[in-house]
């Protein structure tokens, strides 16, 4: 049973298509940590445009898979970047969102033996 995600979306827009589905889970468990990694050196370097585009990026991603806090999390992480604010502004919610990540992929790792 999914705890740090929810599909309801997925198997919405796809009319349960599982195909469908499960290209929406690969690309999430392949792209997305990488996506991350981008964000973070985005913070770190203080290139706000960087840490924008991936968070803009994996944004509908976090939506799709019902990821509704590390949702609103992004949303605060591409407002910081359009006010170029300071790095300890962002780090605590930068770190909240990876965390999240990382448990829904763990978890999606194991409820579909990937």
């Amino acid at each position: 049973m999914a705890i740090n995600y929810n599909l309801a979306k997925v198997y919405a827009l796809s009319d349960n298509d599982e195909e469908f589905v499960m290209q929406i889970i690969n690309l999430f468990v392949t792209e997305v940590p990488d996506d991350m990694k981008e964000i973070d050196e985005g913070i770190k370097e203080k290139d706000h445009k960087r840490a924008y585009a991936y968070a803009h990026k994996i944004k509908p991603t976090l939506d799709l898979l019902g990821m509704t806090v590390a949702h609103q999390e992004i949303l605060e992480v591409e407002a910081w970047t359009k006010r170029e604010g300071k790095r300890k502004e962002i780090n605590a919610t930068f770190e909240s969102i990876q965390s999240q990540v990382d448990k829904a992929i763990k978890e999606i790792k194991k409820d579909f033996d990937l």
